[in-house]
Parts: structure tokens; sequence; C-alpha cells
């Protein structure tokens, strides 16, 4: 017989990035959250190397950016579309237009510090084997036998997700047709030749490089000469030599590896982003290969939207269809990134096709509006969600201003949704619990109001008090008399 040890308001399978940013989004609102991965220990391999400008506003609004910035570096680089290297665009429109270089691995620390501070329980080595729901929760069952009863569940355990497979959510898509090898090693071959070879050989092969990473370490990446049956088990030193022989003819003296995967171009989308009482985030709802380094900051701000609509769902205050624009609003982001790495992947392919595509493309991003759009693309600044209205603020996110009292951003830390009025004549009476009501002025805002959702995304702009009255409802529910 299943013993139940305990009920909950939230339980979160994985604790990777975007389970753990999603844990600290719910503590932010006072949700209990119980989080369970299956590994005993945090993973060593780095598979991400940075986060983009749209996670980066996400770190600032919550905090966490000063910390990331003590291990980070910030780097304006072409690049992040195939390959291709062009100037890092101008006018991007973001406090923060640049590229955070840091470890996934440090990332991982960080936010799961930031979760367990904020009073997210975190069970390492405990796995979910099964799960059932009803009209009132779920009952999660752990492999020692003994389950959780929550109210809800959110599935942010991988691209092999066992929760997903358990709720029979299709997940269409490509298999892997190509393979490449990754790790951290170290190299006998001196620096000036490792660089003068890699660049030799990225003229026809672009998903190849070897590089330093610090500490006497190389990160090296090369295609392998099949797709493994199990991608899990990892290549061997030997594998990764042959490999870089026949691309580069050397395999740099390569020795002492620090870790070492591989990973594949299976391309794939969840149908669905809900069912009942339990969710999907991160990689359990899409994979695509991790061409342009959206993979963890796409699972991040997967997280951030869902986190205080789940937050408001289990307080009783969320509109009857707020959880579903949850999936409304970030399953078409992920399709857009899936298509996004495929057209990348296609442009890295080797073939002579793909070369002469890789080189038009090349010319068509010397315009500079091509070259920002693509990276707006690649870093989620240009993402506007369908809220209807006509302003081309409304659904997409605001950057961070400069006010007279501070910045937005430092006003935001809270994860309660915000009113910025220049006008002074506004009101939220009645949302005062979930609506902060700030009276400030912007030379950087162009607008005499603007209500922002606790992510950040703007939900009405103007100066009519009738307006956003009936605004107010469709985010933040009715109001408290």
């Amino acid at each position: 017989m299943i013993d139940v040890i305990d009920v909950i308001d939230v339980v979160v399978a994985g604790g990777g990035p975007t389970g753990m940013m999603l844990a600290a989004e719910l503590r932010l609102r006072g949700v209990g959250v119980v989080v369970l991965e299956k590994d005993d220990e945090p993973t060593r391999i780095d598979r991400a190397l940075g986060l983009h400008v749209r996670s980066i506003e996400v770190m600032d609004q919550r905090g966490l950016l000063e910390r990331l910035l003590t291990y980070g570096k910030k780097y304006q680089l072409g690049g992040y579309f195939a390959g291709i290297q062009q100037p890092w665009p101008d006018r991007m429109d973001s406090a923060h237009a640049y590229i955070l270089g840091i470890r996934q691995t440090i990332t991982d620390r960080l936010l799961a510090e930031h979760a367990a501070e904020v009073g997210a329980e975190i069970r390492w080595g405990t796995a979910l084997v099964g799960l059932s729901q009803d009209d009132q929760g779920v009952t999660a069952e752990l492999a020692d036998g003994t389950t959780l009863r929550a109210r809800y569940l959110v599935g942010c355990d991988g691209g092999r997700s066992t929760v997903r497979t358990l709720l029979g959510v299709g997940f269409p898509g490509e298999p892997a047709g190509r393979e490449w090898l990754l790790g951290e090693l170290e190299v006998t071959a001196p620096l000036e030749e490792v660089t003068s070879v890699v660049a030799a050989v990225r003229e026809k092969h672009h998903g190849f490089g070897v590089g330093p990473i610090g500490d006497g370490a190389y990160r090296a990446v090369v295609p392998a000469a099949e797709v493994a049956e199990d991608r899990l088990v990892p290549p061997t030193l030997e594998e990764i030599r042959q490999r870089l022989r026949a691309f580069a003819g050397t395999d740099f003296g390569a020795h002492s590896p620090r870790w070492l995967s591989r990973f594949n171009d299976a391309t794939r989308l969840a149908e669905r982003y809900r069912v009942g009482r339990v969710l999907l985030a991160g990689d359990a709802a899409h994979v695509h290969p991790p061409l342009g380094g959206q993979g963890l900051n796409l699972g991040i701000q997967d997280a951030f939207n869902l986190g205080w609509k789940l937050a408001a769902e289990i307080d009783g205050w969320a509109p009857g269809d707020l959880l579903d624009s949850y999936g409304a609003e970030r399953r078409p982001v992920a399709a857009d990134v899936l298509d996004t790495t495929r057209a990348q992947s296609e442009l890295t392919s080797g073939e002579p096709g793909s070369q002469a595509l890789h080189r038009l493309m090349a010319q068509l991003m010397r315009f500079e509006e091509v070259n920002r759009f693509l990276i707006e693309k690649i870093t989620a600044v240009g993402i506007r969600y369908d809220f209807g209205g006509s302003h081309e603020l409304v659904g997409r996110r605001l950057r961070d201003v400069v006010l007279k009292q501070g910045r937005l951003y430092e006003l935001m830390r809270g994860g309660r949704g915000l009113l910025l009025d220049q006008t002074g004549r506004l009101s939220v009476a009645g949302w005062a619990d979930r609506v902060d009501h700030v009276v400030d002025v912007s030379e950087e805002l162009d607008l005499p109001a603007v209500l922002l959702r606790p992510d950040g995304h703007v939900a009405w702009a103007g100066d009519d008090q009738q307006e956003l009255l009936d605004h107010l409802p469709k985010w933040f529910g009715a109001p408290v008399s």
C-alpha cells in the first residue's frame, strides 16, 4: 500500500534551471513548493555557456543579476545566428544589450540557491515514477514507494520527461539526424595552432569548434560519425580524438577530459502544455539543437511566464483563462525557436547548397535591420504576445527605464503587477493587493501610463481610467471591495 506522506501546493519535477526558476517564482508569492530531482547532485556538464538579453532582464527583475555578473562576462559579439560573424547590432531595445557568458553549472547553482533562500524544498535523489490526478489535485508517486499530494504539478524534467510520458502528451517533430560530441578537456597543441586550424575548418564546417575556456581547459565540439542509440551514454576520449582528426587532421593532443557528452538535432514540441492540473515547461515541452544557445534561456522564460499565473490560480484571484494563457503564449514562442534552430541547422550542415545559403545570409545580415531582427529573435527581446489592442508596446515586455525614483526593474522585484503612471491621475483601487501603483516620470517612456504584468509585459497603455479598469480584470481578476 502506498503511503501518503505530504501535501503541498505545487510539486516541481526536475531541478534544472527551469524547475529552480519556477520554484523561486512560486515562493516569491508564498506558494508552497517541493522540487524533485532524480539525480543526487547538480550536473557537472556545462551544456549552455550564457544568458541572452531577455534572460538577463528577467534576472534583473528579480534581483539576481549582480550575483550572475560576479561569475560572468559581458559580450557584444556576432555569430549567434548560424555562426555568421556580423557585428553586434546597434539600437537594441534593452538596457542590457549584451550576452552574459557564464557556465550553466554556475547558473544552475545560483538559481538553486535562490530557490532555497526563498523557501523552496529541494529533494535531490528523488525520482517521480507515476502520477494521477482528479478535480482536487495530483498524486505524485516517488521511486521509494511514497507519494506527494499536490494541488498542481509541473514537469520540468527534460527532453525525456517522465511527466510528459505519463500524461500521454504527444511530442511530434523530427528525430535526430545528426549528432555532435561535446566535452571539456586539455590539449598539448599551442593556442595559436588550435586557433588557426579551427578557423580553417570552420570555413566549411560551422558545427566544429575547439577553444580555451580558462583554467587550462578547452571546450571541443565536433560532428559525430553517426547518431548514437542512447544519447545519455557519453563518448570516449578516443572517439572525440578520432573525430577531431577526421575534420582537422589533428587531435590537438587532446587528453585529461573533465567531462564528455553528446547532443543531436532532434526537434520536437509538446502538443499541449497543460493537462488538467499538470503542466509542462522547459525541455519537457520542447527540444531542439543548441544552435544560438536558446535552450536554457527558453526554459527560464517559460518559468517566468508560468510562475505568477500558477500562483494566482492557487491564491484564488486568477481570471478563468489566466493559467491557460501560459500555453497560449509560450507554445508559439517555442515553435518559433524550433523553426529558428531548424534554419540554422540547415545553414551549418556543410552541404554545398547549405553553404550557398550561408553565404547569402551573411550578405543579408550586413543590413542593420536584418542583423538586429535575427539577434532580437535569438535573444527573445522581439517577442510580442497577442493581447489585442493597437499600441505597439502592448504584448511586448518593457525595457528597464530610469525613473526619478530609481529603475523600473528594481520596483518589480516583488513579482507583482505594476502601473507606471506619469499622469498622477490614475488609480488601481480594488487591485492594490496585486498591483503596485508607481507615480513617477521617465524621459525614456513616451507614454502617459503603462500597466505591466508581473513578468514585465505591457498589458495596457494610455491615460483613460475607464480603459484601465476594463483591462485590470483580464490579468488581475476581480477587484476587492
